[in-house]
């Protein structure tokens, strides 16, 4: 089904706000057009005419956003989680992206990482390539075939990283970065640029300081890692020793917020000024729960960032996280959620059900624009899962079935996936 105005009956629910569930049994969710025009009990007559698919039985969820994914380190997931983050980077993450030097390594290995998105519940993501201008052009273009929408950032890093994978200076990472942004002029519709510093220690002042300028005359987004370990940010603090924390090295530049949207993963040891920094910025935080875990980071305090009203998605992290769907992203956010209540601060009660979907769907959808949930307008994103096989015949109230999907559900469960109401399969 190519057209993008049609109606879709079945069990439609989607968050209204953090708290709430909306749904609807039997309802009829109607596309205009790749927008949503609304779920109603009954389908207005205005809207008979157009072509409906019968997935009565079935839950109809918005798509999932995907705020932080490493594409290159797809194919080392699931290795490596014995070690801590800088360790990590070093001995599996650099040696694995020095090879998309070569772009044909690189268009059949992003292949694989597209193809598995495409199959699962994540309809938009924000994803890292490398250093490489080739490679991350192959990746933006298989993105762009496949109809999810993504943006994608060619890497920066101009220090602390192997030769085979530093760039050689500031101009010249600079170079390449204008030299990537013009060959993706009006090349792509689903697909767009973001500007992405690795992180602090791998960029010197004077690449950021030329980042910076580039976002000013692009209107480019910005996306990196912020106060993810403690050893990282000692080493932040060593090396700019005039920014009052980390959030402040690349406030100064330019790329924390205000006209600079930013997304920045983790946020686990953000301390005072920087979330108040991150909240007057609009900055937004990518928690990825399942990184953090595997890597012996810690366990963000995603309860104060929610109710301090920071704007905030999760993350898979891939290859840090070994799994790319968001569903098991809200589950693990849940359950780290509970381990810091229980064993670190009780003020910050545990995640519910109802938030985690919120993150996964509006809360980081936001960040694409007006998406995540089937309000009117929105540029309708929807899952079609047949969760049946979960339900062994008890009969299940569907934000009860919805938990069972997030808990449970893999790839083979999904029928259908529209983005911007075009039928990806």
């Amino acid at each position: 089904m190519q057209e993008k105005s049609f109606v879709l009956k079945g069990d439609v629910c989607c968050s209204k706000d953090p708290k709430t569930l909306a749904f609807q049994k039997d309802g009829f969710l109607v596309c205009l057009r790749g927008l949503s025009a609304g779920v109603f009990a009954e389908l207005p007559a205005r809207y008979r005419a157009l072509p409906c698919r019968d997935y009565s039985g079935r839950l109809i969820l918005p798509g999932l956003t995907d705020l932080h994914v490493h594409a290159p380190q797809y194919g080392y997931r699931g290795l490596g989680m014995d070690l801590e983050l800088l360790e990590w980077l070093d001995t599996r993450t650099f040696p694995a992206e020095a090879r998309y030097g070569d772009p044909e390594y690189g268009e059949k290995a992003y292949r694989d990482f597209v193809e598995d998105v495409k199959r699962g519940p994540n309809t938009r993501v924000c994803v890292f390539a490398t250093v490489h201008v080739p490679a991350t052009l192959k990746l933006m273009d298989l993105l762009e075939a496949s109809g999810l929408k993504a943006f994608v950032g060619k890497v920066n890093m101009d220090r602390n990283c192997p030769d085979g994978l530093r760039e050689k200076d500031a101009a010249s990472s600079l170079a390449a970065t204008l030299e990537w942004l013009e060959k993706c002029r009006g090349r792509y519709q689903n697909v767009r640029p973001i500007l992405t510093p690795r992180f602090i220690p791998s960029c010197t002042d004077r690449l950021l300081e030329g980042l910076g300028r580039i976002q000013r005359e692009y209107g480019l987004p910005v996306q990196s890692h912020l106060s993810e370990n403690l050893e990282e940010i000692a080493w932040v603090k060593k090396l700019c020793p005039d920014a009052a924390f980390y959030g402040e090295a690349y406030r100064r530049h330019g790329l924390f917020g205000g006209a600079a949207k930013t997304v920045m993963a983790h946020c686990v040891y953000s301390g005072e000024e920087e979330i108040r920094l991150m909240k007057e910025q609009g900055v937004y935080v990518a928690h990825c729960p399942m990184s953090n875990t595997n890597l012996s980071s810690g366990i963000a305090p995603v309860r104060r960032y929610l109710e301090e009203g920071l704007a905030l998605g999760l993350g898979s992290d891939v290859a840090g996280g070994y799994a790319t769907s968001i569903f098991r992203a809200m589950a693990d956010a849940i359950q780290v959620s509970k381990l810091r209540w229980r064993l670190s601060d009780q003020s910050l009660k545990a995640l519910t059900l109802p938030e985690a979907f919120y993150l996964g769907t509006i809360g980081g959808g936001s960040f694409f624009g007006k998406t995540g949930s089937f309000d009117q307008g929105n540029e309708l994103d929807a899952l079609v899962v047949d969760d049946r096989p979960f339900n062994g015949g008890q009969e299940l109230t569907i934000p009860e079935r919805l938990e069972r999907v997030i808990y449970l559900s893999g790839d083979q469960h999904i029928e259908k996936k529209f983005v911007a109401g075009r039928a990806l399969w």
